[in-house]
């Protein structure tokens, strides 16, 4: 691939251009066969460590008939059970801890919206890892020792804006610790410090986007180069959308604060062809979320982690409800890569018989000419049948005829693409709920 810069590449880094030999760390150069030896090692001291030390394993392994023993090479992993959501729920909060407390470091957890959070745990050595997974993840996306990063990603028990804090920090960057909200203030700090970097959710930065606008600042002027983008589903379209416009590289990072927080696989910004899962130190699975079987490589179906050196909450088979696939390495060879996750199960609604993912949606409306890539899906009941609207707010220049075009774009394309019925409704900009953490597209009106 040809390292020259195209008219529509975002500037400051050449596509195909391969990170410097001297910022790639030891296990970044390894070949595919050591990182399986490494993984198989560490693998089977996790098993141990968890079995010892955490009861809820231990019941779980001997309800299954295996010990850590038992696991002699990777495949073997298949024989022991899944770890869930519901399990950290049930032992909430503290009992997935495979430490004592008084070497724990410091504690995350969910938001707990749908019932109680899910509460992890970090030894000094976990939260030293973090930062290198971080680090590195910063490194492949185009950051380079000096940066400024400006993150966006909400501080406190959730994950996001301390793990992109310390990793950057841990990369040698300078930290501009925004948070989320304050977004006019937000975009003169931008304007002001001048970083090259941000860490964001890609919804938020579709916000900040609108805010450059409304203050009359074309944000492909702003010294941003990178954007570094996670916590929710996105698709092809929106990157589309946010480098068209902001005139950056927009890459993906992926991990979920059950298995550490952000930091369990990034999109190298010379490839942009998926993450690719830092196996060193957290070893993927891809299983059919029906049957439980574990899946060859290049099938889709649902992302399970097992982590090989936690030390306070070691993390056996979590089922992530991410729906994605397993592919070969490309940028880092010796680790595979997960394709970009625009799904989860429990994302997926069932309208009349047809599986419909707001990312199929979103797809469709981010190529509509006319209406702002900022939507929302209400679900309702009319009758005995469900329904579904689609909100949809309009661009500040379309006009009446605009809006009934992208009205019936939209409608046509989710019954053409997805199969289904729906209604959409373009709606007056600036409408619709911002967010500045995770985005929920999904408003379910149906009484129980």
């Amino acid at each position: 691939m040809s390292s020259e810069v195209t008219a529509s590449e975002p500037r400051g880094i050449r596509r195909g251009e391969p990170l410097p030999e001297a910022l790639l760390d030891d296990a970044e150069r390894m070949s595919r066969e050591e990182v399986q030896a490494l993984q198989l090692t560490r693998l089977r001291t996790t098993l141990r460590h968890a079995y010892d030390n955490v009861e809820l394993y231990r019941r779980k392994f001997d309800a299954a008939g295996v010990r850590p023993d038992d696991c002699r090479s990777l495949a073997d992993l298949a024989r022991f059970p899944f770890t869930t959501k519901a399990d950290l729920r049930d032992t909430y909060p503290f009992g997935m801890f495979a430490v004592p407390m008084s070497e724990v470091r410091r504690v995350h957890a969910s938001s707990g919206t749908t019932g109680r959070p899910t509460v992890v745990g970090y030894t000094e050595n976990d939260l030293s890892m973090w930062a290198d997974v971080v680090a590195r993840s910063i490194r492949a996306a185009g950051g380079r020792p000096g940066h400024k990063v400006h993150v966006s990603y909400g501080y406190g028990l959730f994950t996001g804006g301390l793990g992109a804090h310390y990793g950057a920090e841990r990369a040698g960057c300078t930290v501009i610790p925004a948070s989320g909200g304050m977004t006019a203030r937000q975009v003169q700090i931008i304007q002001d410090f001048k970083p090259e970097i941000i860490m964001v959710t890609p919804s938020y930065m579709l916000t900040l986007l609108d805010e450059f606008e409304r203050q009359g600042v074309d944000p492909r002027s702003t010294s941003l180069k990178v954007g570094i983008f996670g916590a929710e589903p996105w698709t092809e379209e929106m990157r589309r959308e946010i480098e068209e416009r902001l005139d950056i590289h927009a890459v993906d990072i992926y991990g979920l604060s059950e298995v550490i927080g952000p930091g369990v696989a990034q999109e190298c910004v010379e490839t942009k062809d998926g993450l690719h899962v830092w196996e060193d130190h957290f070893y993927p699975e891809v299983v059919d979320p029906l049957t439980d079987e574990v899946l060859a490589e290049g099938e889709s179906g649902e992302l399970v982690f097992t982590s090989l050196t936690k030390e306070a909450l070691p993390i056996i088979r979590y089922r992530t409800r991410d729906l994605t696939r397993l592919l070969p390495g490309t940028a880092r060879p010796g680790f595979r890569r997960i394709e970009k996750i625009t799904g989860r199960c429990d994302d997926m609604i069932i309208l009349r018989g047809v599986n419909v993912f707001p990312s199929q949606v979103e797809e469709i409306v981010l190529r509509t000419p006319g209406v702002a890539p900022h939507f929302q899906i209400q679900i309702s009941r009319r009758g005995r049948m469900d329904h579904m609207t689609v909100r949809v707010e309009a661009r500040p220049d379309a006009g009446p005829a605009d809006r009934e075009a992208a009205t019936r774009t939209i409608a046509q394309g989710i019954k053409d693409g997805v199969g289904v019925t729906v209604e959409v409704a373009v709606v007056e900009p600036e409408t619709l709920e911002r967010s500045v953490g995770k985005l929920r597209r999904v408003k379910d009106l149906r009484k129980p």
